[in-house]
C-alpha cells in the first residue's frame, strides 16, 4: 500500500503511531496494530482504494461545507474563521450574521476577496476557494451561532456554531486571595448510618458536610455518582456508568421524599418489623448489598409515584414540578428513563439480557421508530424512570445549598468518569458517536507491563466536532451541576485516548488525538459559568506540553504523594508540590495509608493472582521497604515526628502517630487543595478497590467502619482535624 494513503487516511482519523512510553523512549505502533485498529474503526486496512475513497469523500466534504460545524475562541477584539466558497460568490457582497447567546442579532457585510486567499480546489468542475475572514465584532463568553447570507437574500448559505470562552477555568475568590483549603473524599456508599438503608446516600452526605465545615474543612470529595444500571445493581463501579449525564438513583433518601408523608401504604411498611429487621441486617453489614438495597428502594419508589398521582393537592403541585422537570431536560432524560424502562423489562424477562446489545434488532437505539413507539405505549414507565432522576436531583441540589449556606470554599466537589460502559444508555442514545468495537486504556507502564483496557469505548473525535462538541458540552454542564469542583478522571482524553480494538490485549492498541484546544477552552467556558473549580487528573504519562497547557488553562493538578519521588527515591517534599494543585495521599485505586505501609495492597495481589511470577512480587516488595524508609526519612528530616519515633521503616508498624503526621505532613505542603480520605481518618487498611480484578475482590463495596458522627466525635481525629485547619492557615 501507498504509505502515503495510510498516512493520510491516519491523519484524518487522529490516529498517531509515534509516542513517548512510560519509560521515557520513543515508541512505535506495529503496523499490524494500526491495522487492526483501522478495521475495527469500520475500514478496511488493505484496501488502499477505499481508505483513498473515504478520504477523498471527507476532503471533498470539507471544502463543499461553507463554514465548519463550529469554531471556539477565547475572547478577543476579532475572530478569524475560514469560509469556502465557490468562484461565482467570492466577489458577492455576503453578509455574516451573529445571533448572540441572548438573542441579539449582529450583521457585517462583507467581500471574500477583501480577506487573505488560502488556497482552491476543484470539485466536480467548480472551483472553490478558502478565505481567512475576519469577524470585527466584540461577543461575550457564550454559545453564539453564526449565518452566511447573500446579501438580500434571507436564506442561509450555511451556519455554524461560534462558541467564545474565557481564557482560563474559574477560580473562587477566595483561592485567588491565597487560602488554602483542605477536604475529606469518600465513596458516597459506603457511608454508615443508622438512618440509611445500607448504602450511603444524600442526607448522609450532607451530615459529612456539616461535620467537615464545622471542623474547618471546604470541601467534601466525592466519587463518581453517574447512573449505573438500576436492573443490574451488582454492575457497581463509579467508573464504567451507564451515563455521566444522569445520578444513581441509589443515593436517594426515601424517608426525604416529600410523597412519603402522604403514603400510608409505604409508611406502613417502614414501620413493619420485617422491614426494619431487612433494615438493621443492610446496615450492619460490612459490604454494600446492592441488590437487596435496590430491591428495597425501587418497590418504595414506585410507591411514592402512585401517591404522586392520587389527586391530593399538595401532589398535585409536585406532579407539576415534575413534568417542568421532564419538559426542561427533554430528549437527555427521555433517553435515560427509556434506557432504564427496558433493560430493567428484559432483565426481569431473561437475567442473560446485560443490556441493549442483546435486546430485539429495532429496539437498540433510542431513535428507532420501535423504541418511540414502545415510550409512546409505555409512558408511564418512561415517567417513572424520570421521576427517580428528578428526586435525585432534587437531593443532590439540597446537598449543594447547604454546602454554600454553610460558607465552604467548595462544597461537593465531584467526579466525572472518562467513559461509559458498551451497553451504557448513552451509547444506545448515540451510536453514531461512540466507536463500538473500541476499548479505551492505557499503554505498557512499569505497573501494567500489558497496559490496560477498561471496556469503556471512546467518543470519534470526528464526530464529535460534527456535532459541534454538543456531548461534550453537556456533559460537562451535567457534572458542574450542584457543585464548587469538578476531578477530570484522566485528563489525557482532552488530548488523546488510547484506543483498544476488541479482542486485542492493551498492548495492541494506539493515539487517537482529539483537539485538545478547544476542549480546553469548552471547559473554561463552563467552568466560570458554572463557577466550578476544575481538578485534572494528570497520573501516568503525560505528553510534553500538557503539563503546561493544563496550568495556562487554570486546570489544578492533582499530586499523590506515594507517587512523589525524585530519581534518588527519595519522596519530594510537599512544600515542593506545585501550589496550583491538589495533594492527597493515596486514592481509591491505591492502598490506604495503613495497607500500603503493610505491604497488605502486596500480599491481596499475590493472593489474587496479580503478579505473573514471584520475582514480580518480591521486586514490589522491596520497593516498598525501600520506599517506606525514604518515607520516614522525609518525615524525620522536615520534623513531622517526634524526635524519639523510631527510624527503621523496618521496626515500626503504622500506627496512629505516623498515620496523622504523614496527613499533617501533608498539609503543610504549598498546594491550594488537600484531600485525605476518612478511611485513613480511621486507620483502616481494607481497599476499596484493586485495579485489575472483577469478581476476584469485592470492589466497590466495602464501607467505613464508623458512622459520620462518631467518627467527628473522636478526640484524637477532632484533634487532626483542627490541627489541619492550622496547617494550611500558614
Amino acid at each position: 500500500m501507498n504509505s502515503s494513503t495510510l498516512d493520510s487516511f491516519m491523519q484524518l482519523k487522529g490516529i498517531d503511531p509515534h509516542f513517548i512510553d512510560a519509560w521515557g523512549k520513543p515508541a512505535t505502533v506495529t503496523d499490524e496494530n494500526v491495522n487492526t485498529l483501522i478495521n475495527h474503526m469500520g475500514f478496511d486496512a488493505l484496501d488502499e482504494a477505499a481508505l483513498s475513497a473515504h478520504y477523498q469523500q471527507e476532503e471533498t466534504q470539507h471544502w463543499l461545507s461553507l463554514l465548519p460545524p463550529v469554531c471556539v475562541w477565547q475572547k478577543a477584539s476579532n475572530y478569524q474563521i475560514e469560509v469556502h466558497l465557490p468562484i461565482d460568490f467570492v466577489t458577492d457582497a455576503l453578509v455574516y450574521r451573529i445571533t448572540t447567546e441572548d438573542g441579539l442579532q449582529i450583521d457585517k457585510k462583507i467581500t471574500a476577496t477583501d480577506f487573505p486567499l488560502l488556497g482552491c480546489n476543484e470539485i466536480s468542475d467548480v472551483e472553490f476557494q478558502l478565505y481567512a475572514v475576519t469577524l470585527e465584532v466584540e461577543l461575550d463568553i457564550g454559545y453564539h451561532q453564526l449565518t452566511l447570507l447573500e446579501e438580500g437574500n434571507d436564506q442561509p448559505l450555511a451556519v455554524m456554531s461560534l462558541v467564545i470562552t474565557p481564557t482560563v477555568c474559574f477560580t473562587p475568590p477566595a483561592i485567588r486571595e491565597g487560602k488554602k483549603l483542605w477536604g475529606t473524599s469518600v465513596q458516597l456508599y459506603g457511608i454508615k448510618s443508622q438512618q440509611n438503608w445500607g448504602i450511603g446516600d444524600f442526607s448522609d452526605l450532607k451530615e459529612l458536610l456539616t461535620k467537615t465545615a464545622e471542623s474547618g474543612g471546604d470541601f467534601i470529595g466525592l466519587n463518581p455518582i453517574h447512573a449505573l444500571s438500576p436492573s443490574q445493581p451488582n454492575n457497581a463501579s463509579p467508573y464504567s456508568p451507564s451515563s455521566r449525564k444522569w445520578l444513581n438513583i441509589l443515593y436517594i433518601d426515601i424517608t426525604e421524599i416529600p410523597e412519603l408523608q402522604h403514603c400510608q401504604v409505604l409508611q406502613n411498611k417502614l414501620a413493619s418489623a420485617e422491614f426494619q429487621q431487612a433494615l438493621t441486617q443492610l446496615q450492619d453489614l460490612k459490604w454494600v448489598d446492592y441488590e437487596s438495597v435496590a430491591r428495597l428502594k425501587l418497590a418504595a419508589l414506585r410507591d411514592l409515584f402512585i401517591t404522586l398521582h392520587d389527586g391530593e393537592e399538595e401532589n398535585n403541585k409536585r406532579l407539576q414540578k415534575l413534568s417542568s422537570f421532564v419538559a426542561e431536560k427533554g430528549d437527555s432524560l427521555k433517553e435515560q428513563a427509556a434506557y432504564d424502562a427496558l433493560q430493567f423489562k428484559f432483565f426481569t424477562e431473561d437475567e442473560q439480557a446485560w443490556g441493549w446489545p442483546v435486546w430485539p434488532d429495532n429496539l437498540q437505539s433510542f431513535s428507532s421508530t420501535a423504541t418511540q413507539d414502545w415510550c409512546s405505549e409505555n409512558a408511564q414507565e418512561i415517567i417513572f424512570w424520570s421521576y427517580c432522576q428528578w428526586i435525585a436531583e432534587e437531593q443532590l441540589a439540597e446537598a449543594d445549598k447547604l454546602a454554600k449556606s454553610l460558607g465552604m470554599t467548595l462544597g461537593i466537589y465531584r467526579d466525572l468518569a472518562v467513559g461509559v460502559t458498551k451497553n451504557s444508555s448513552e451509547v444506545w442514545a448515540n451510536r453514531d458517536l461512540y466507536c463500538e468495537n473500541i476499548s479505551i486504556g492505557a499503554p505498557p507502564d512499569v505497573l501494567g507491563p500489558l497496559g490496560q483496557s477498561w471496556g469503556l469505548p471512546p467518543l470519534s473525535p470526528d464526530q464529535l466536532y460534527k456535532s459541534a462538541y454538543q456531548p461534550f458540552i453537556e456533559l460537562l454542564q451535567a457534572n458542574m451541576q450542584y457543585c464548587g469542583a469538578l476531578r477530570i478522571d484522566h485528563v489525557m482524553a482532552l488530548l488523546r485516548l488510547w484506543w483498544v480494538p476488541e479482542g486485542e490485549t492493551a498492548d495492541g492498541g494506539a493515539y487517537v488525538y482529539y483537539n485538545v484546544y478547544d476542549m480546553l477552552n469548552l471547559l473554561a467556558l463552563e467552568s466560570v459559568r458554572n463557577e466550578c473549580l476544575v481538578i485534572g487528573e494528570d497520573l501516568g504519562t503525560v505528553p510534553d506540553g500538557m503539563d503546561v497547557l493544563l496550568k495556562e488553562a487554570g486546570v489544578y493538578s492533582y499530586k499523590v504523594f506515594f507517587f512523589e519521588q525524585a530519581e534518588d527515591g527519595g519522596f519530594i517534599s510537599p512544600s515542593h508540590y506545585e501550589q496550583q494543585a491538589m495533594a492527597t495521599l493515596s486514592t481509591h485505586d491505591m492502598p490506604t495509608i495503613k495497607g500500603y505501609w503493610h505491604c497488605e495492597d502486596l500480599y491481596l495481589g499475590r493472593e489474587l493472582g496479580l503478579y505473573p511470577d514471584p520475582e514480580v512480587f518480591n521486586k514490589l516488595l522491596v520497593d516498598r521497604v525501600n520506599a517506606k524508609q525514604q518515607i520516614l526519612d522525609s518525615l524525620h528530616g522536615h520534623h513531622s515526628l517526634p524526635d524519639d519515633f523510631p527510624r527503621d521503616a523496618n521496626y515500626i508498624g503504622m500506627d496512629q502517630v505516623l498515620n496523622f503526621a504523614l496527613q499533617k505532613h501533608l498539609a503543610r505542603g504549598c498546594s491550594t487543595l488537600l484531600t485525605l480520605q476518612l478511611e485513613d481518618f480511621l486507620e483502616m487498611e481494607q481497599p476499596v478497590n484493586v485495579p485489575g480484578t472483577s469478581d476476584e475482590y469485592r470492589n466497590w463495596q466495602r464501607k467505613l467502619t464508623h458512622d459520620v458522627d462518631s467518627i467527628f466525635k473522636d478526640t484524637n481525629i477532632h484533634n487532626l482535624l483542627k490541627e489541619l485547619t492550622e496547617a494550611r492557615s500558614k
